[in-house]
């Protein structure tokens, strides 16, 4: 029911050697119900079943020159804290690139 590359997509390589790998969330739900109520000389039953599958692309995996970052296409935070949250990725890789810039300058 659920393959892998329902998830996480097939990579996409542009002209400029960024390579693209959609991701999607999948949820699913199931449900059934039934009911054996009396019936003037049988018995009757009633039953019911359904489910239900949902995908919503969040976003695309993005790889440039061995960098992976991700780009979220899901609406932006609502909250100051859950913005920090989203961002403190790209600051921690932002900071690293930093910090090995000045190592290189000083080594030089």
């Amino acid at each position: 029911m659920v393959d892998v590359n329902t998830i996480v997509g097939t990579p996409i390589t542009t002209p400029d050697g960024i390579t693209l790998i959609p991701v999607s969330r999948v949820s699913f739900g199931f449900g059934s119900g039934g009911s054996d109520f009396p019936v003037k000389e049988k018995s009757g039953f009633g039953g019911a079943n359904g489910a239900g599958v949902k995908i919503d692309p969040i976003g695309f995996l993005t790889i440039k020159d061995g960098a992976v970052r991700m780009i979220n296409i899901t609406p932006p935070a609502d909250t100051t804290i859950d913005r920090i949250v989203e961002m403190l990725p790209d600051i921690i890789d932002r900071a690293e690139e930093f910090i090995e810039k000045r190592k290189a300058d000083k080594a030089e």
